[in-house]
């Protein structure tokens, strides 16, 4: 994995995940999202995954379409309730964080595995049960992001207390590095 230096992490719930764009969110939105999940599967999955994810995600916007235009008008109407009548621009900001979300280079090998393991399962899926399904799903997808952050966080400590120990190890037989006092 390979992760930005100085990447911060956002903060753990109080049920043990992190904070993230599809947690607290309407059924609409998850919905919206998990479609979002999907569009970045089928544009930045590999080869040979990303065949079977492009033709199921072209195939679940057909079957789907009415269901999805659904949600995207709920959706609208959610932001314009919140934000009046300039809701078109914090939604496209939240759209934005959530697409860049989904498509975070350190995660894309897992999330691709788990996109196309639910673009196989969505192909089942009826449109009269797509938000319920969406509501086990998007969850199923943003796992892979949680298990990111905690192997994240475990180097960072590990990386931290290897430091500690070094930078003792150093003093003990060097003295302390020019221009650090003890």
């Amino acid at each position: 994995d390979f992760s930005p230096a100085g990447l911060v992490m956002p903060a753990m719930r109080a049920d043990g995940l992190f904070e993230s764009p599809n947690g607290n969110i309407t059924p609409s939105q998850m919905l919206w999202n998990l479609r979002a999940a999907y569009n970045v599967a089928a544009l930045n999955c590999p080869e040979p995954n990303r065949t079977e994810i492009t033709t199921s995600y072209r195939a679940f916007l057909k079957a789907h379409a009415r269901t999805l235009a659904a949600a995207n008008r709920q959706v609208d109407a959610e932001f314009r309730a919140k934000y009046g009548a300039g809701f078109v621009k914090p939604r496209e900001q939240y759209m934005t964080f959530v697409y860049n979300g989904f498509a975070f280079p350190p995660t894309l090998p897992a999330f691709c595995n788990a996109a196309l393991a639910f673009s196989r399962d969505a192909k089942a899926v009826k449109s009269a049960n797509l938000q319920s399904y969406a509501a086990t799903a998007l969850p199923s997808i943003e796992i892979v992001f949680d298990d990111f952050r905690r192997r994240y966080v475990k180097y960072q400590t590990d990386l931290a207390a290897w430091d500690q120990q070094y930078l003792a190890l150093y003093i003990s037989r060097y003295g302390p590095p020019p221009g650090m006092t003890v």
